[in-house]
């Protein structure tokens, strides 16, 4: 359906945007168990007579998945984390810091060793001791760029500079195209004006994707103007 809607496009499947609500039980502290300042890790069948505390939880997809894993288990590695779901290594950090290493109002998940950072020995469990003024708790999301290395962030940028390039290649012909002459002042203007809710191009990369595709025949300068372009059908 969306290929035959909109041609030349790609679709990726983003599991990462997905929202998520999660009816959750917290059962408090076991007797006995020794105040911590952090969180108290109790059993998921709780304490003896207590009275289960119920929250929604609203987290992103791959964070349910991960709270699911709890219903059957009381402590996980990280490892046996990454093995049984194959989330990528920076998603699968990038959803349990807010869990485990966020806000304290936010901390579903008690880390051992209690550290900022998150290697594959680690272990989570549930923290029986979370509390909140809030029935519904919002857990608040890592930003993009947590989890993610220098050579990722380099290859990501890479890889968004590829695909807008040729979006603004793209542009380019259908208003050429379209409009058959065009001088650059003009055509950079529409360039910006088509494409500046999808992002904001550099009149500098335009005019690079206009050299591209002169050289390619997609379009030259008149022989009497420099500045004017003549698409080429």
């Amino acid at each position: 359906f969306y290929l035959a809607k909109h041609s030349g496009r790609i679709l990726t499947l983003q599991p990462s945007a997905g929202t998520a609500d999660l009816n959750a039980l917290f059962f408090g502290k076991k007797k006995g168990e020794v105040e911590d300042d952090d969180a108290a890790v109790g059993s998921l069948g709780g304490s003896e007579g207590s009275k289960a505390k119920k929250h929604i939880l609203c987290v992103n997809t791959y964070q349910m998945v991960l709270l699911l894993m709890f219903n059957t288990r009381e402590k996980i590695t990280y490892e046996e984390m990454r093995a049984e779901i194959l989330i990528p290594d920076r998603e699968l950090t990038r959803a349990l810091q807010p869990l485990s290493v966020g806000k304290s109002s936010q901390r579903i998940l008690v880390k051992t060793p209690k550290t900022k950072e998150i290697e594959a020995s680690h272990t989570f469990a549930v923290n029986e001791a979370f509390t909140s003024a809030f029935h519904r708790v919002k857990i608040q999301q890592a930003s993009a760029r947590q989890g993610e290395a220098e050579p990722e962030r380099n290859e990501t940028r890479k890889k968004v500079e590829e695909d807008r390039k040729h979006e603004i290649e793209a542009c380019i012909v259908r208003i050429m195209k379209s409009r058959k002459q065009l001088n650059h002042n003009q055509l950079v203007t529409e360039v910006v004006e088509q494409l500046n809710k999808r992002f904001q191009p550099s009149p500098l990369v335009i005019k690079k994707r206009i050299e591209g595709l002169i050289e390619r025949e997609y379009m030259k300068r008149s022989d009497h103007d420099r500045k004017l372009y003549i698409y080429l059908a």
